[in-house]
């Protein structure tokens, strides 16, 4: 017993020290406590971190069930898309504006799908760009001079057209100085004849004896000119890039799908048939366009209902992907596209005791051109060299003794004041040259029933570009030509070697 009442009285004594310790502080102890408390707002934070965290994962493992559109691969935010309905390659001028008089005209608003490729996305070699920005109707054609009436009228009053909401507005800064044609004694009645032709089409033209000539532009040599051919109005130059810029800005508010890359090959689908003669003839339809990322093996298949071929110089050589040209030279598929790219130098050059601000765009018979550029006495100046001696198309190098052998001896011939001109810079740009017929070819190929041409035009095809965008959408859903009747620059001329000549090749 005496044993029990111990131990119950040691107990008794521990649960005293044991209050006696909590009732106490310990030194210090206070302080961590309040120290501790301190972290509730990072206990917070990792929690929310971890919530994250997790949310993220359980994302992550729906998305990896079948059906979802998770893929383990980065996806390239600048691929084309998968599908469209027409892929447009080139972006230059040309294809913008068949871009967006596509959406235009489409009936049903978003109902078309468009994807515009184009493999130079600075533009720095692009020929709209590089081009001297003219704009005339003294063609010797009248699908030419049509042409320019209707892009004229278009560029006129071209925010009615390419105006976008909350954007500045378009100014070309299109100058309507006219052009002014001039004729020697040999070549004066091809002048006359282009004239009667450019009047009966609309086109406002004024032939000028010499010495009309000398009297509105006293500034000119008229020794050995027999007649002058000046446009009244809808003729002089604008700035280009503005032009192409306002095509895409409208085109792309408008939906339309811009991609930098390069079309490199195409897929298709072969049906052959025999003619009455007993021959077999491939059919092609385009079924998808393998889109090549600049800089970069990756590429993107797109499948397509329509291309249209808007390459430019570049053009002969995305049709030769399909096999355009690689047949029996006397079939039908050994007819190439004709279109190669040709250099053409630009000098810009500075002479203060030029011709003022009345300053036509002057083309010489000689085959020399020059135009002011803005004030100060400066000029842009060119030529188109002899086809013998056409210069090398791997790069756009200026050919400065080109100038000096070529043209500056013309252009001061023609204006005296020329003869203490300075070349301040220079250059180079490439045409997209029809060697069939130096026109352009605007239509569908008769072997591939889904690619359109707009290519071809040896020069004038930004000027023209308004009004062959608008052609080339029509022929696309309408079926044929509504605004203006192109057939006769078709690929059928080609097939049946009947070539419509333009005279006034600048």
């Amino acid at each position: 017993m005496s044993t029990w009442r111990r131990l119950r009285a040691s107990l008794r004594a521990a649960e005293g020290l044991i209050r006696s310790r909590r009732q106490a502080p310990i030194p210090g102890h206070e302080t961590w406590c309040r120290s501790l408390s301190t972290g509730g707002s990072l206990r917070n934070d990792f929690f929310k971190d971890l919530e994250a965290q997790l949310s993220a994962m359980r994302k992550k493992a729906r998305d990896a069930l079948p059906g979802s559109s998770w893929s383990p691969l980065e996806l390239n935010p600048n691929l084309p898309p998968e599908r469209a309905d027409i892929v447009v390659v080139g972006g230059g001028v040309m294809g913008w504006s068949v871009a967006y008089w596509l959406k235009q005209k489409e009936r049903i608003p978003g109902g078309l799908k468009v994807v515009v490729v184009e493999k130079d996305p600075m533009y720095s070699q692009a020929s709209t760009v590089l081009s001297a920005g003219g704009i005339r109707q003294q063609f010797s054609l009248p699908e030419n001079i049509h042409l320019s009436l209707a892009s004229a009228d278009f560029m006129r009053n071209i925010n009615e057209h390419l105006d976008v909401l909350n954007e500045e507005p378009v100014d070309l800064q299109f100058n309507q100085s006219g052009y002014l044609f001039l004729a020697s004694e040999k070549v004066a009645h091809i002048m006359e004849e282009n004239y009667s032709t450019q009047r009966q089409a609309g086109a406002k033209v004024s032939l000028l004896s010499p010495a009309q000539l000398k009297d509105r532009f006293p500034w000119i040599n008229t020794d050995d000119v027999a007649l002058a051919s000046y446009g009244l109005e809808n003729e002089g130059w604008f700035d280009p890039w503005t032009l192409l810029n306002a095509f895409r800005r409208k085109a792309m508010s408008m939906g339309v799908i811009q991609c930098c890359g390069e079309v490199t090959d195409f897929k298709y689908t072969v049906n052959v048939m025999t003619n009455l003669a007993g021959d077999h003839v491939d059919f092609r339809r385009i079924k998808s366009v393998r889109v090549q990322m600049p800089n970069s093996l990756e590429y993107q298949p797109v499948e397509c209902a329509i291309v249209v071929n808007a390459a430019g110089a570049f053009s002969g050589k995305v049709a030769g992907m399909l096999g355009i040209g690689s047949g029996p030279k006397d079939s039908l598929a050994g007819i190439a596209l004709p279109v190669e790219p040709r250099k053409r130098f630009i000098y810009v050059v500075h002479c203060p005791d030029g011709p003022g601000l009345d300053t036509p765009f002057l083309i010489d018979y000689s085959g020399v051109y020059f135009r002011r550029e803005g004030l100060g006495g400066n000029y842009i100046a060119g030529a188109s060299p002899e086809e013998a001696e056409e210069p090398d198309v791997s790069n756009l190098e200026v050919d400065h003794q080109f100038f000096e052998e070529k043209i500056w001896p013309s252009m001061a011939h023609r204006v005296p004041a020329f003869e203490k001109l300075k070349v301040t810079s220079a250059w180079a740009g490439f045409y997209d040259y029809n060697t069939f017929d130096q026109n352009g070819i605007i239509g569908m190929h008769p072997l591939i029933n889904n690619m359109y041409f707009a290519t071809g035009f040896s020069g004038h095809g930004l000027q023209h570009s308004p009004a062959v965008g608008r052609a080339v959408a029509e022929l696309i859903l309408d079926g044929n030509f509504k605004t203006l009747d192109l057939s006769r620059l078709g690929f059928g001329r080609i097939l049946a070697q009947e070539p419509m000549m333009e005279r006034n090749i600048v």
